[in-house]
């Protein structure tokens, strides 16, 4: 951890007075998943997990235990015995909660995050949340403006942590449940020995409680008590060239520069006929596809029409989505998509921009599973994506290799809170994607 830099005119904000860019987080990685293990490291409080050790979550000593039930930990309180107040800070600190509508703090939050969202030390990548995408994934239907959570220094103002909760509905093999999905808890790296991350989780699981709300799911790149399901990234380079070039791939051995740009080069159009792009009138139908689809897996999303629309209809480089309609009877058999999170590139010459794609939702009924992905492939490469990540839930382990997706090194652990089911679930039975 950086120490914080002298500021005269303000000792109770650490985190001004950079004058050598010391506030912007120093980081780099092999691969997409490398900034993820990184991004929300601050949730591993203490090696033996000290704080989650107190929260209504599975503990691994109970993983075995044949005689606990499924369902809630914790029975759910009445609203009224919730704690009324926001939980206490350090002094120099206060609660805000963040417009997200307003640019201005939107403005603030892409600085906070830019710059300490993640971290590696090969300072080479630096995941660049856009307004639009930030927006997108955090003002779904229903969304409770109290849960976009800031953490200001009283004296100057500046935003220095911040958590968000949207709500979901989630079903946990045959019971759908009231969820919140937990996401981007960020802390400014010269406060992370203030402790404040977990106040900001017992602070948005008050806010949470407040709604009437019991249990929550999350996603992080670290081993805490108890993961759900564990995940492994894929990536499919769709120019391998400029992957080279940055450091994010390696030429492989024996291979040379036009061999490698030969391998993974794509058609120039889609295969399957009626493939295009989703329209706000495939709405219903693509709701029904994955209503269908997503009853096979343990856990899934729970989707209404207006969380298909909000989520899944085609947003310019935000989220992408694609249908297939028979050109004989007009039905909407298929459907594919994916969501865009680039990344700045530090320190090279030629190169300043990575996007990458990441593979969402996909259900093939009339479609061979591998056509309609690599259909999506083609579309994202038409985009100019650089390339194409896929966790090898749902059926993506189907794919993945025949399509040139290479396995990453790192991993994705998913939780409940406040649920419990028995066992582990394999990638192959999870249905949900969180941001």
């Amino acid at each position: 951890m950086a120490t914080p830099t002298s500021n005269a005119g303000n000792s109770d904000d650490p985190t001004s007075g950079d004058n050598d860019g010391g506030g912007l987080m120093k980081m780099g990685w092999r691969s997409i998943e490398g900034l993820g293990k990184r991004a929300q490291k601050a949730l591993a409080l203490e090696k033996k997990h000290l704080f989650w050790e107190t929260q209504p979550v599975e503990q691994f000593k109970d993983r075995d235990n044949e005689d606990l039930l499924e369902g809630p930990i914790d029975p759910p309180q009445d609203v009224s015995e919730v704690r009324k107040d926001p939980y206490n800070l350090p002094k120099q600190y206060e609660w805000c909660t963040c417009d997200i509508g307003s640019d201005e703090i939107m403005s603030e939050i892409y600085n906070l995050l830019t710059s300490n969202y993640v971290e590696d030390d090969e300072n080479m990548f630096r995941f660049d949340y856009s307004t639009d995408f930030l927006r997108w994934a955090l003002r779904p239907p229903g969304f409770f403006p109290s849960w976009h959570i800031g953490v200001r220094v009283k004296v100057t103002k500046r935003l220095v942590a911040f958590i968000t909760g949207v709500p979901a509905h989630i079903r946990v093999r045959d019971k759908v449940v009231l969820m919140a999905e937990i996401n981007f808890l960020c802390v400014h790296k010269k406060l992370r020995s203030k402790r404040l991350a977990p106040v900001l989780i017992k602070e948005v699981t008050r806010r949470v409680h407040l709604e009437n709300i019991w249990q929550a799911v999350y996603t992080a790149g670290v081993v805490l008590p108890t993961p759900v399901a564990t995940c492994q990234y894929w990536h499919r380079s769709l120019n391998p060239k400029k992957l080279i070039d940055v450091g994010f791939s390696r030429l492989g051995a024996r291979m040379t520069m036009s061999r490698t740009i030969k391998l993974y080069r794509l058609p120039d159009a889609a295969a399957t006929p009626g493939f295009r792009e989703m329209e706000r009138h495939d709405v219903p139908a693509v709701r029904r596809l994955l209503r269908n689809y997503l009853n096979q897996f343990i856990v899934a999303p729970h989707f209404s029409e207006d969380d298909i629309e909000h989520w899944l209809l085609p947003k310019e480089n935000v989220v992408n989505s694609y249908v297939v309609e028979n050109p004989e009877s007009h039905e909407i058999t298929d459907f594919c998509s994916f969501y865009t999170l680039p990344s700045t590139i530090l320190g090279n010459p030629n190169h300043t921009f990575l996007k990458a794609a990441y593979s969402y939702y996909n259900i093939a009924t009339s479609t061979p599973l591998l056509q309609l992905m690599n259909d999506a492939l083609i579309m994202a490469k038409r985009k100019d994506y650089d390339v194409f990540n896929a966790l090898d839930i749902m059926h993506n382990h189907s794919f993945l290799k025949q399509l040139k997706f290479g396995p990453g090194d790192g991993h994705l652990h998913y939780y409940l809170y406040n649920y419990r089911i028995k066992g582990v679930m394999k990638p192959s039975e999870l249905g949900l994607v969180l941001l």
